[in-house]
């Protein structure tokens, strides 16, 4: 929204039958003309605009592997601290690979390249061998990339990366030896040696890769909060506006077809689970904020450590202290053509008019946010309603022998009530403060 207020356009309204430059209204009631005089004080200037109250973060806890889901250790509302196991899923494939691993392991432990395979066997092994390693990265990476917590992810693609890492220096090892044996510069145990050490790597990885790929379908709660079972995703889908505003086109394409109404979109344990499938939320509220929608022709007044307060469409009459923590640089433009830019400011708890403390919001709330962008102290000040505009200029109605003398002025911080006058005035001279528009240049005023 724009900077709030916004100056009023006087309209000046004729009376008729009634000469000119009187003082009086269309009836017999007194014209509404007021005389004060310009003030000092404090004056705020205030940006409004709207906005949405965020949690410090929400992480979803998907399925890692096509399976079933075999227990569900929370509830909704539940609190969890980050770590606790919070679900089980059963995966027959996951748990088929691991299988399958642990024989290799076995096997490669004995040792399987025969001494008098030749040249050509010992060839036909290590390609045997890279082509398994292969596969076993391939689908350790493809497994660990359906982990729906990032930081289990990375960890996951990070232990893939360095198994390869590791087996590609003993398979380049091995590929040398075989190499030299070809040439008649090296014995045959020599390159025995060399690929079976390859051998035992590769299966000491793939069995450590399906070992981690079966531990993580223990789930654990990827940051302390409260529990919401399902995604994020089921509780509302994205409005047209939303859909709009993203610079992907392929966001117009149609949302994926939810839950019928009345129906829980939440996983029930011994249901299938594919790869992906969210089981949970966890939400964390240790530290709310706001987020709010600052239009261009503001935002430069904004800056980092600014006040303001919150209103919330929830909490009628309730106001909550916030505080700017930063402005985006990029924009976001709305359906309609407009710039703004995503202020994010902390949240603090808010209290009633009366003293008594407010509810604690929720993620996702409407809010009305109003940050203190200008403060002037000790300034010169008139009523916001004292100012008009004539010719381009801030004009106010100044008192002078008696007659109403229109004197330009300079403004500094314009607050909604009152504005700070940097020149043209001085405190204590007599201006028009109400009814403005009811005054001509000469006119008689007390």
């Amino acid at each position: 929204m724009s900077r709030s207020p916004r100056r009023a356009t006087v309209l000046l309204l004729a009376c008729v039958l009634l000469p000119p430059l009187t003082a009086a209204s269309c009836s017999d009631e007194p014209s509404g003309v007021t005389v004060g005089s310009a003030g000092r004080g404090t004056v705020d200037e205030i940006v409004e605009a709207s906005g949405a109250v965020t949690a410090r973060a929400a992480a979803t806890v998907g399925s890692p592997a096509d399976g079933t889901l075999a227990a569900l250790r929370v509830e909704s509302g539940d609190r969890v601290r980050k770590g606790q196991v919070v679900a089980v899923v059963d995966s027959p494939a996951a748990e088929q690979r691991l299988d399958a691993a642990t024989e290799a392991l076995d096997a490669a432990s004995a040792g399987g390249v025969p001494p008098d395979g030749g040249t050509a066997g010992f060839t036909a092994v290590r390609q045997r061998t890279d082509a398994d390693a292969t596969e076993a990265f391939t689908t350790a990476r493809a497994t660990a990339g359906k982990v729906t917590d990032e930081t289990l992810r990375k960890a996951l693609l990070a232990q893939v990366t360095a198994a390869q890492k590791q087996y590609d220096a003993v398979s380049s090892a091995a590929s040398a030896a075989v190499g030299s044996l070809q040439r008649g510069v090296a014995g045959v145990s020599q390159a025995v040696n060399a690929l079976t050490a390859a051998q035992r790597v590769q299966a000491q990885q793939a069995y450590d890769l399906a070992a981690a790929a079966v531990d993580a379908l223990t789930l654990r709660a990827p940051v302390s909060g409260v529990v919401q079972l399902g995604g994020t995703a089921s509780a509302s889908a994205p409005s047209l506006t939303d859909l709009i505003d993203k610079a992907d086109p392929s966001a117009l394409a149609a949302p994926a077809q939810g839950p019928l109404p009345g129906v829980d979109a939440a996983v029930p344990v011994g249901a299938a689970v594919s790869a992906g499938t969210p089981i949970l939320t966890v939400v964390d509220t240790g530290a709310l904020g706001v987020t709010a929608e600052v239009d261009e022709t503001d935002v430069l007044l904004v800056k980092p450590g600014g006040t303001g307060t919150v209103e919330l469409d929830a909490a009628t009459g309730a106001t909550y202290p916030a505080k700017v923590r930063a402005a985006d640089l990029l924009p976001t433009t709305s359906a309609r053509g407009g710039v703004s830019y995503r202020v994010r400011l902390s949240l603090g708890k808010g209290k009633y008019a009366d003293g008594s403390a407010a509810p604690t919001p929720r993620p996702g709330m409407s809010a009305i946010v109003r940050l203190r962008v200008r403060q002037a102290v000790d300034a010169v000040t008139v009523p916001a309603g004292a100012v008009v505009t004539s010719d381009g200029r801030d004009t106010v109605w100044a008192v002078r022998d008696g007659k109403a003398q229109r004197v330009p002025v300079t403004l500094g911080v314009q607050g909604e009530d009152a504005v700070q006058v940097l020149s043209g005035l001085a405190a204590g001279d007599p201006v028009v403060v109400a009814g403005a528009d009811q005054v001509s240049a000469g006119q008689d005023l007390p």
